[in-house]
């Protein structure tokens, strides 16, 4: 048995294509491409779990790796039965095995994106349900359901940070940012396509990605953790059952997931935690001095390579402090030259926790009408005087009236002149999304005839009802027409014109887990309105048509999807404070 020097060791670590190399390593067990008989694979490096039944939870046998262990194993078997059986390079010893306080077993944190994000959902379930499809209807059947679930996913509404995919999921070249978005939108375009069952497995699955990537992690979000993988694991035998696995499901990055719990008990939240840090320096390590290298007997070369940058970088460093050079780059702005504007589109708000809040756009809409029974005729709403009316007859009542059934008469007279808004910002607390150091985050709510000289664009929101129920049984939602301000006996009013939407069921969707609502609609069959104070608006909501059997036409646009579908999915899976308020 050899011990390898540590800078032999560190450089075929890094001449590895692939960040599971670098395990392969420092586990004693194979990479990810090594053949299927091998027991241990870069994801199961904690426990004794063979590769035929690596998600047995029956199994009795399996235990915590550690090196005690693989020192027993050393001494009891050969090489062959060491590799076969265990997945362990018994000639080789990884030169951080003699480290004090250095279990490679314990210290190996998750690694959310090729795990959960690219392994677990782009590798398996995807391509699954893609198998599912052309073993049941054939590839020229199949072929045809998949370009209309593409359409569905280029139908999805705007969303503020929401990639569009004017193509569907049909690209060559995936990355991890591709993956978490088509997740946001996946799930509701193949609903209607695939079996119950099949739909159920990949909701547990949603809910165990979008628990394990919060920021903030409790004692109750860890049993959701615990009964989503349980569901997940109880769900998935449907692609067993129907032929999409025939040897069954025993994957390395499937059976990661069960360690998740234990991990975020030992390392706390792992969001952020990416193995894509450490590859990029691969780059700049072994790729380009490869490159400049002759190819022949090159680690020699690339090593000189390292060790000049390393001093040229040094080197730089210390003519800029002795003033020997001048920097190239700008200034770096002040605290006031760089921070956000009003309208400013950055989801990230510097500074503590504060109370959520919602404010009209800093500069109200040009070339608009001013007058409110012209400005009612602009935007198509003749009735917005009266609606405006009935706001203002609930703003002044001390009782419980609906301001909807009270004779028009008795409501306050409407202003004359109103200030139309194209957007409004609401601020509130999710730090699990992109946010600043007190976990602030900002989204733009719009409402515009053309949105960056294009089609018209009407986003949807969140209302609150009662805070005290769970969930989006204490949430209204709702489709902003258009914000406006106008001021009356010295009290200025911010509102909102809106349509409502209302459940179908008074609970969520079996299989999907999201709540499927349709519009208000008055005896006339037209979609109810009314106006409201812009503090009743709590965020942005994301709503996706249900198509059911029906396939999408051609040329419907994702602006038209709004006006195009009898029901909508509450999309809580639009981003992580969606997925914890709307369940």
């Amino acid at each position: 048995m050899q011990t390898l020097p540590l800078r032999k060791v560190f450089f075929q670590i890094l001449e590895g294509a692939h960040y599971g190399d670098l395990y392969s390593h420092v586990t004693r067990g194979p990479a990810l491409n090594s053949p299927p008989s091998s027991s241990l694979a870069i994801d199961n490096f904690r426990c004794t779990a063979r590769s035929d039944n690596l998600d047995n939870i029956n199994n009795a046998d399996v235990t915590r790796r550690s090196h005690e262990h693989t020192d027993a194993l050393l001494e009891a078997f050969n090489l062959k039965e060491l590799w076969d059986d265990y997945g362990i390079v018994g000639d080789v010893v990884p030169f951080t095995v003699a480290f004090p306080r250095a279990d490679i077993h314990e210290l190996l944190s998750p690694d959310l994106l090729h795990q959960v994000i690219k392994g677990t959902f782009k590798d398996h379930l995807v391509t699954w349900v893609e198998e599912y499809l052309d073993l049941v209807h054939g590839p020229t059947h199949a072929a045809q359901i998949l370009a209309d679930i593409d359409r569905r996913i280029s139908a999805a509404p705007s969303f503020p940070g929401l990639r569009r995919f004017p193509e569907g999921r049909g690209f060559n070249q995936w990355t991890g940012d591709d993956s978490k978005a088509l997740m946001k939108v996946y799930l509701p375009a193949i609903a209607s396509y695939i079996p119950a069952q099949m739909t159920r497995t990949l909701s547990a699955f949603m809910d165990f990605c979008y628990l394990v990537r919060r920021s903030v992690i409790t004692e109750d979000t860890l049993l959701e953790i615990h009964q989503a993988l349980a569901n997940f694991h109880e769900e998935r035998t449907i692609f067993e059952q129907t032929g999409v696995r025939v040897g069954g499901i025993s994957l390395p990055r499937q059976h990661s997931l069960k360690h998740y719990e234990q991990l975020i008990r030992s390392f706390g939240a792992p969001n952020g935690l990416c193995s894509l840090i450490t590859e990029s320096k691969h780059i700049a390590a072994v790729k380009k001095p490869w490159r400049r290298s002759s190819r022949f007997e090159a680690l020699g070369q690339m090593l000189v390579t390292n060790q000049r940058l390393d001093k040229l970088a040094a080197a730089r460093v210390d003519f800029t402090c002795r003033n020997m050079i001048n920097t190239t780059t700008l200034p770096m702005p002040s605290p006031s030259q760089s921070k956000t504007t009003d309208d400013s589109d950055d989801p990230i708000v510097e500074g503590e926790r504060v109370l959520g809040e919602v404010k009209l756009a800093k500069c109200a809409s040009r070339g608009v009408p001013r007058n409110t029974e012209e400005l009612a005729a602009f935007i198509g709403v003749p009735q917005l005087p009266s609606l405006i009316r009935r706001f203002l007859f609930d703003q002044v009542s001390e009782g419980d009236v609906d301001p909807m059934s009270v004779a028009l008469e008795t409501c306050p007279e409407a202003p004359r002149r109103i200030f139309m808004y194209p957007s409004a910002v609401a601020t509130f607390y999710a730090p699990s999304d992109l946010s600043g150091a007190g976990g602030m985050h900002r989204e733009r709510i719009r409402a515009v005839a053309s949105w960056r000289k294009g089609p018209p664009r009407y986003d949807c929101a969140f209302l609150e009802k009662d805070t005290e129920l769970p969930g989006f049984r204490g949430l209204h939602a709702v489709r902003v027409l258009l914000f406006f301000k106008f001021r009356l006996d010295r009290t200025e009013f911010p509102c909102a014109l809106v349509s409502w939407f209302s459940p179908i069921s008074d609970d969520p969707c079996e299989d999907t887990g999201m709540w499927i609502i349709e519009p208000d609609l008055d005896e006339h069959g037209e979609r109810m309105m009314s106006v409201i104070h812009l503090d009743c608006i709590l965020r942005g909501a994301h709503l996706i048509g249900v198509a059911g059997k029906d396939k999408i036409p051609r040329k419907l646009q994702y602006s038209d999807s709004l006006d195009a579908f009898k029901a909508f999915y509450v999309n809580k899976y639009i981003d992580h404070h969606a997925h914890e308020i709307a369940f």
